[in-house]
């Protein structure tokens, strides 16, 4: 339950970067995620040809230029968290973008690095930033990241194996996601086959770091996160076909309203 004597302040800063020229879509849904999630103070750093959509869709995050080092710098340093990856691409000024991305990162924040971020990590062997961080793949990412082939990963040996040589929490994301780190791994015993589309997974990275802003521990808010994405899917697909990812993230907080502690 949020506190009576509280502000944005009191829920935590997310800096979301991601949405080159051609997947502005992508950061857009993070983005809403970690807004609708109940962050108290977002800000999305995307190409610049993306500023007219997101002040449309969501006027609520702060928006900046990616292509500005400085800026960028300026505004990793105070979040919490920060999240990266969603739609930034897999080309040389991408892979600038996550190395300056990267080098601004103190150790005492949680990193959500998610999508077009995992792949420039494992193909262009990329240092990881000093800090607790959480990777979001999906099964082909975690191939590149953990070189456990897709047909191996079952095995949860192999992936706890994997996960302590990389460190940081994984989500490794399929049909009953699996988080792992250093305590036990956790599997989510819920997910439908009408999650399957776009954008769901960038989804989930937003709002793993809105949960992540606000609740203390990392993991737990992880698992929460992974667990309510799924949970407003399931309760949708009743009657639909296929679940998008916008329909979750307009329904994120009624459902954490729902779940609220009780006085």
């Amino acid at each position: 339950m949020r506190p009576n004597q509280s502000f944005k302040g009191t829920y935590g800063k997310v800096t979301l970067v991601g949405g080159n020229k051609h997947f502005g879509g992508a950061i857009i849904m993070a983005s809403s995620a970690a807004v609708y999630s109940g962050a108290g103070l977002v800000t999305t750093v995307s190409d610049m040809a993306n500023l007219s959509s997101l002040h449309a869709r969501l006027p609520e995050a702060m928006i900046a230029d990616v292509n500005d080092p400085k800026q960028v710098k300026a505004l990793i340093q105070p979040a919490k968290v920060v999240v990266i990856g969603s739609g930034l691409g897999t080309d040389a000024h991408s892979q600038q973008i996550l190395k300056e991305a990267f080098d601004a990162i103190s150790p005492k924040q949680i990193v959500v690095i998610d999508g077009s971020a995992i792949t420039l990590v494992a193909l262009k062997h990329i240092p990881l930033p000093k800090a607790h961080l959480i990777f979001t793949p999906h099964q082909v990412e975690w191939q590149r990241l953990s070189g456990i082939k897709l047909a191996d990963q079952g095995d949860i040996a192999k992936n706890q194996k994997a996960r302590d040589r990389i460190g940081g929490i994984v989500v490794l994301k399929s049909h009953h996601t699996q988080i792992y780190s250093d305590k036990p791994m956790l599997q989510n015993p819920i997910g439908t086959p009408a999650q399957a589309t776009g954008g769901m997974g960038d989804t989930l990275a937003g709002m793993v770091g809105g949960f992540c802003a606000q609740f203390s521990n990392s993991l737990y808010a992880t698992a929460s996160a992974v667990y309510a994405h799924s949970d407003i899917a399931d309760h949708l697909a009743q009657n639909q076909y296929v679940v998008l990812p916008t329909q979750i993230i307009s329904h994120i907080p009624q459902y954490m309203k729902r779940h609220e502690a009780r006085r």
